[in-house]
């Protein structure tokens, strides 16, 4: 049974940092890509972050670029999104997705963690 496990979340302020974990077990963590996606209250989900299997491509959406940071740890089946900067409209209940495909991963990954929420106070 695949699991992705998601920590890291929590309560910051604005400028503040929170680095995310999603572990990942039941798959073989190499081959697969992996990302981020938020959703806040009455808004749609969307992609945040997506690392490639191998880690050669990443995508960041314009609103995080030079804030978050994605990576990986092969050793620890582990995919990390680092947040810089945080900012109000950075709240949202944030997931962790994983699919063979980087672009599958991107609009429509096989499976999904349970989330994490993050709340940036202003």
């Amino acid at each position: 049974e695949v699991q992705l496990v998601e920590s890291g979340g929590g309560l910051a302020q604005t400028g503040g940092s929170l680095t995310l974990s999603c572990t990942a077990s039941g798959l073989t963590f190499d081959q697969y890509a992996i990302g981020w996606f938020r959703q806040a209250p009455g808004k749609e989900r969307e992609a945040v972050s997506i690392i490639s299997s191998s880690a050669d491509n990443r995508y960041y959406r314009d609103s995080v670029k030079g804030r978050f940071t994605i990576s990986r740890d092969s050793a620890k089946d582990t995919v990390y999104l680092r947040m810089n900067s945080l900012k109000p409209e950075d709240t949202a209940v944030y997931y962790c997705a994983a699919d063979t495909s980087y672009v599958a991963t991107m609009v429509g990954p096989k499976y999904w963690g349970q989330g994490t929420q993050v709340t940036v106070s202003s």
